[in-house]
């Protein structure tokens, strides 16, 4: 599984909370109430930003871990991702949809008790293939 690291520069934001952006992934920022929580965040924020590049069919930045120009008291962290995990969890997600069809109809399945999700999931899981 593919595994990229990239360095994130954690600034003091007052009260302990932290601001974050990676120098070399450009856009890429996030937020936390203290560190603990500004790394979880900055890990999703890169995480999704990276499946976002991909998608798009963009180029990743790539890390060089050279010097970075910080300020005092900024921390500079790397955080890891693995992008096929994410893709993964992102691409399988469940994403609710509407559709519709005949009341009659409606009404004969639930009476039945069949379930509409597992239904249209099968019957396109079929027609796709």
């Amino acid at each position: 599984m593919r595994k990229m690291t990239y360095l994130a520069v954690f600034e003091p934001a007052g009260n302990g909370a932290y601001s974050v952006y990676f120098p070399n992934v450009l856009g890429c920022v996030s937020y936390g109430k203290n560190f603990q929580e500004a790394q979880a965040m900055a890990q999703e924020a890169l995480e999704l930003h990276i499946y976002g590049m991909e998608k798009d069919g963009d180029t990743l930045p790539i890390e060089t871990f050279s010097d970075i120009q910080t300020n005092a008291g900024d921390i500079v962290y790397a955080i890891t991702i693995y992008p096929d995990f994410v893709k993964n969890q992102m691409d399988n997600r469940r994403v609710k949809t509407n559709c519709t069809i005949p009341y009659t109809l409606k009404r004969k399945a639930e009476m039945q008790g069949i379930n509409f999700s597992q239904v249209l999931e099968t019957s396109l899981k079929a027609m796709l293939q």
